[in-house]
């Protein structure tokens, strides 16, 4: 499989319908976002089928190798007269945490969604760069069914060589005087299909992945991808069984002048994130 070919891939668009998740790979020169280009059969690509998806932003930079609501829970669909798509919508959309990781969703349309927005959130953050913080989002995230294979699958995947090639040492972090920024914002979620024990949802989302600082290389970029969640309902919560990753939808670019690369690392610093609710 290429970096091209993901609507053949993933998530049964155009493709056979089975999920993959696309691990990081070490010194590709494709770049996502870009005009889509042909699909390359001979390329090496660590591929692993039915289980998490890894952020697109992420290995898009690898491979440019430079108040509580009270309201009871209802139908996610949009109504007249009701909030908009974007608002938080019915009851209170998650319970406890675990770890640093919003957990305890209700089982319905709803708790669908909010669990799968977070888990996007946490999937796509720094933490996942660095092996203690990697481990304890996926458990927090997955079915332990899948748990113990996609750890060890992902500190194969997550290599000095791969580290090195994104601007990071072997431990994950970022050479002195730079930020590593690596940041999911959900815009919005659907359910594609539910049942009182699974669910499909869509995750339409903006990346922001790179190295801020003054002298960085790799300055931090933006892009935009759907992450589709295969959620199963175990021990009273919605935890990931299967992702799948598609690029876009993709707005046309504003015409916001860049911001210096101090600038941006003092952003992500100083801004924190959100508990996603639908």
């Amino acid at each position: 499989m290429s970096p091209g070919d993901e609507h053949d891939s993933f998530g049964g668009v155009g493709g056979s319908g089975q999920t993959r998740t696309r691990l990081p790979e070490g010194n590709s020169g494709d770049v996502y976002g870009g005009p889509r280009r042909p699909v390359r059969s001979s390329r090496s690509l660590i591929t692993v089928v039915g289980v998490v998806v890894l952020l697109v932003a992420a290995i898009a930079f690898a491979n440019r190798g430079g108040g509580d609501p009270t309201d009871q829970a209802g139908s996610s669909s949009d109504t007249p007269g009701t909030a908009a798509p974007t608002a938080a919508t019915g009851v209170r959309p998650v319970t406890g945490k675990n770890g640093r990781i919003p957990t305890g969703y209700t089982q319905d349309e709803q708790g669908a969604q909010s669990a799968a927005t977070n888990y996007a959130v946490a999937l796509g953050s720094v933490g996942m760069f660095q092996d203690a913080t990697r481990e304890e989002i996926v458990r927090a995230t997955h079915d332990p069914a899948v748990a113990d294979d996609l750890v060890a699958r992902l500190d194969t995947s997550y290599s000095t060589a791969f580290l090195t090639g994104i601007g990071l040492d072997a431990n994950g972090a970022a050479p002195a005087g730079l930020t590593f920024v690596s940041r999911t914002v959900p815009v919005g979620a659907k359910i594609r299909a539910v049942t009182d024990t699974s669910a499909t949802v869509d995750v339409w989302c903006t990346g922001l992945v790179g190295l801020a600082g003054t002298g960085s290389t790799k300055p931090v970029t933006s892009t935009w991808f759907t992450l589709t969640q295969k959620l199963t309902w175990v021990d009273g919560d919605w935890r990931i069984a299967s992702s799948s990753q598609s690029e876009g939808p993709t707005p046309v670019n504003g015409d916001n002048r860049a911001s210096v690369a101090d600038d941006i690392a003092e952003a992500v610093e100083g801004y924190g994130g959100f508990t996603y609710a639908r």
